[in-house]
């Protein structure tokens, strides 16, 4: 059984999103009996060694082969099994594409897709590990559901909601080891249902997996320059919690954050939401523009992007005078 304590909830940020994932993973044998997890050759950066170790049975490492482990986790789900399949998030949902597809998305198999190191996590390997485009893809297929853990103890909250769901599920994982910590102590993580972490009569911060943290000290810097601003922690992307995203409309201004492309995701979602109101807030949706950045690391990558508390509170305040 997994205890929520400071201890507990260090450790998991000291290891990082996919660490927590691995310590998350050893309790779900014993809440859901028939999960099984598989991995396209990441078993250690997936955090499941002591997994293996104690489940070998249950353990599948089907090599650097993304798109076959996608076919075995659709047949061990046909026959009644949880499985879990990891590996990184730009292969996840590009070189799976199809098979995710096929197998989630139109038979609604309960795959539980990990998409490890999503964002900028890994941005030292290059473009080709980058992946700003997952949610986008990810969102258009059908019967999905989408959770983006704001840390390392949603993380561990995400993936025990995840193996109960009957649903196919793609949980993202963004940020890097020694990860902020946004929850300190237990909280009720509810799929499809948001988190207001702070509140404000001004704007509506609107923020999903690592840059909730963010937006947290955005809201700070805001409130330096007279301005108060809400916090949501929007992490579940698919279904969208749209009465939390009308709740936040009654601002002067809707911010929307990820560490994803200004495309298809977050912001793109709630955009969708927003059409449908006759009325409506200004939105600024703040995320990757559309092209890749050389290598780098993580900070460097997410300073470059303007996804640093200081740019996003600069990029706020700036449109807060345009428009008012």
């Amino acid at each position: 059984m997994i205890a929520f304590n400071p201890m507990s909830i260090r450790l998991w940020s000291r290891l990082g999103p996919c660490g927590a994932f691995g310590q998350a993973a050893l309790a779900l044998p014993e809440t859901e009996p028939r999960t099984l997890i598989l991995t396209a050759d990441l078993c250690s950066f997936s955090g499941l060694e002591r997994f293996k170790s104690q489940y070998p049975d249950r353990f599948f490492n089907t090599g650097i082969a993304e798109q076959n482990m996608l076919g075995m986790a659709a047949g061990f789900a046909r026959e009644g099994f949880v499985p879990f399949a990891t590996t990184y998030a730009a292969f996840a949902s590009m070189r799976s594409a199809d098979q995710v597809k096929v197998n989630m998305g139109y038979m609604g198999l309960p795959i539980k897709l990990v998409g490890l190191t999503a964002g900028f996590s890994v941005g030292i390997l290059g473009p080709t590990h980058m992946s700003l485009e997952d949610l986008a893809v990810m969102r258009a297929l059908p019967n999905v559901v989408i959770l983006s853990p704001a840390d390392c103890t949603a993380v561990v909250k995400a993936t025990l909601a995840a193996a109960r769901l009957s649903a196919p599920v793609y949980l993202r994982l963004t940020g890097a080891m020694n990860t902020p910590i946004v929850y300190t102590n237990d909280f009720d993580f509810e799929v499809g249902k948001a988190i207001e972490l702070r509140q404000g009569r001004d704007v509506s911060l609107i923020a999903t997996g690592s840059m909730v943290y963010y937006a947290l000290k955005t809201a700070e810097k805001l409130e330096a320059a007279g301005i108060t601003a809400s916090v949501l922690d929007m992490h579940t992307i698919k279904p969208l919690d749209t009465a939390a995203v009308e709740a936040a409309c009654k601002r002067k201004l809707l911010v929307t954050l990820e560490e994803h492309s200004f495309t298809g995701g977050l912001g793109s979602a709630v955009a969708e939401t927003l059409a449908l109101k006759s009325v409506r807030p200004p939105h600024l949706i703040l995320g990757v523009s559309g092209s890749y950045p050389h290598a780098g690391d993580y900070a460097h990558l997410l300073d470059l992007c303007g996804l640093t508390p200081e740019k996003i509170a600069g990029k706020i305040l700036e449109t807060w005078k345009e428009l008012f």
